[in-house]
Parts: structure tokens; sequence; C-alpha cells
């Protein structure tokens, strides 16, 4: 999956591809640069096809816990059936629609990651829904890290009028009391904006 977010069957609007970006996305370099560590709760948010929740699974060891969350059941289904053969107890996977509610408890989550999602819920005006419930789990102080595809014409990823910049994505976690602290390169098609919960 590319991000995990569906659209229901009567809404219209940019739906993401299905394709995955785990040869194109490193996932040590995103869970880098969000600061994820060991003892840490993650959420995946739109987790697709898991390869970042299962990479988290390793850096925050026995003491943490991985939440894989997505709107596709296949997703969802796939990465808890990889997770009970790998023998990855601290992994657990959630199907919801982000636009809805996340399950999870306020303050619940130290590192929330968002890789190739956002900029559908921008197309789609459900930034607000959305925001609100990430601002609602991640713990203050906690981290929101979005990676994106680069504002680059052509392949992989989203038509150019639907890709966001960094600026783009700063702008949209300021509204929503995250401070974004820095940006990094983390490929070559893809950037990661970090922001601190000030709640």
């Amino acid at each position: 999956m590319m991000g995990g977010y569906k659209l229901s069957d009567e809404k219209k609007g940019h739906v993401h591809h299905g394709k995955t970006t785990r040869n194109i996305l490193n996932p040590g370099r995103v869970l880098t640069a969000s600061g994820l560590k060991s003892g840490d709760t993650l959420l995946d948010a739109g987790s697709g096809d898991g390869f970042i929740s299962f990479a988290a699974s390793q850096l925050v060891g026995e003491n943490g816990i991985v939440y894989a969350l997505d709107a596709y059941p296949e997703s969802v289904a796939n990465i808890k059936e990889e997770a009970e053969k790998e023998g990855v107890n601290n992994l657990e996977t959630i199907f919801a629609d982000l636009t809805d509610e996340i399950p999870l408890d306020d303050n619940s989550v130290d590192v929330c990651v968002m890789a190739n999602v956002l900029h559908g819920f921008v197309e789609n005006n459900e930034v607000e829904e959305v925001m609100k419930e990430i601002s609602r789990v991640v713990k203050s102080e906690g981290v929101f890290a979005v990676a994106e595809f680069k504002k680059l014409a052509g392949p992989p990823g989203p038509p150019l009028e639907v890709k966001l910049s960094p600026q783009d994505v700063e702008d949209i976690l300021v509204q929503y009391d995250f401070e974004p602290v820095s940006s990094w390169e983390v490929g070559q098609y893809h950037y990661l904006v970090k922001g601190i919960n000030q709640k």
C-alpha cells in the first residue's frame, strides 16, 4: 500500500493507488528522523503494507509497542498475519478510518508517523478531522512525523498538484499545535517534517 487511506465508495476525491513505497522509502531513515527510541509507543497512521511498522517494532523493543493503523482491511489482515508468522509480539493492528476516530486513549502515543498519506487528506478536505485525532492521541511533547513525496513532477507519487511542499506540511502542523522543529530528506523522492505537540 502507498500509505493506508481508503475512501469509502460513496466519496469522491484522491485515492491512493495501492502501490508500496517499500523500495523507495527507507523506514530506518524515517524512524531515525522521527526520534523513535526503545520503549516508545508508535502509531503508524496509514500503515499500508506495514514496512515502517515492522522496522519500528525492532526499534522500540520489548518494552515498546507499535500500532499499525489502516483503513484497508486486507492490509491490516496481512500485517497481523506477518507479525504472527514472524513472532513479533509488540505490534498490534488497528482497522480504522483516520477521518473518523482513532481507537486509542488520549495522550497514549510517543511518536506518530504518517507516510505518503497526508496529501490525500488535504486533497479531500479532511485534514481537520484527522489532525484533531492525531493531536488527541499524541502526548504533550510527543512527535508527529510526516513523510511525503517531494514536490517534483512525474512519478512516483500523486500528481504534482496534489503533492505537498515541506512548508505546506509545516503550515498544517502549526494549525494543530504541533511545532515544526526540523525537516529531513529521507530518500530520493521523500522528505520528512517533524513536529512536537505543544498542547
